[in-house]
């Protein structure tokens, strides 16, 4: 049986790993400092938790991590559209449509990292 060798790209990964970083300071400082929904912060800044727990495997490229985080952060995305297009404070509307960026570049940076180990696998 013949190995197969996946070539990964690196920027890819290093634009999961921005994104992810990105967003998880995006998350706490906007809830607590730049744009918080009530004055001195809210507890909306546990958004970012989840992302924690991606950030290990994310960095040390574990193809089940970056899959699932892929996957989260399509709720950040569906977030930061929604705050947007409905936020009445313009500062927030703008790092709402930051979040939607950064929450994209992960989606796209995590999936198409792991796309050359789904392809292997698929053909064997």
């Amino acid at each position: 049986m013949e190995s197969v060798e996946i070539k990964f790209s690196p920027g890819l990964h290093i634009l999961a790993c921005a994104c992810l970083f990105g967003l998880i300071v995006l998350c706490v400082g906007w809830e607590l400092w730049w744009a918080p929904l009530r004055a001195g912060g809210t507890l909306m800044a546990l958004k970012a938790v989840p992302l924690l727990f991606a950030v290990s495997g994310v960095l040390r490229r574990r193809l089940y991590t970056l899959q699932w985080v892929s996957m989260l952060s399509l709720l950040y995305l569906m977030e930061g559209v929604v705050r947007a297009w409905s936020d009445v404070s313009p500062v927030s509307a703008a790092l709402a449509g930051l979040e939607a960026i950064l929450a994209l570049g992960l989606y796209l940076g995590a999936i198409l990292y792991v796309r050359p180990a789904k392809r292997a696998a698929r053909h064997g």
